[in-house]
């Protein structure tokens, strides 16, 4: 399985990171948004969103969910 971040935001102890998950045997790659509070340095909770990666021509906006590109 391949993992790529893309955006990463922090805010106080809160931190979210926007990624896909490709390479996992399944049609589409997963989009995901992962956010973390931290406590002390350390991870404390964890909350995730996964989403099948839309194609171009399931796109509503015309817009790639990941990147600039669709995927190939």
């Amino acid at each position: 399985m391949i993992y790529e971040h893309g955006l990463i935001m922090a805010e106080g102890d809160f931190v979210m990171v926007h990624g896909r998950f490709s390479g996992n045997g399944r049609a589409a790659a997963f989009v995901a948004v992962d956010i973390v509070r931290l406590e002390n340095g350390v991870l404390a909770e964890h909350w995730d969103v996964l989403q099948d990666e839309a194609t171009q021509a399931g796109s509503a906006s015309g817009l790639p969910m990941f990147g600039a590109t669709f995927p190939a």
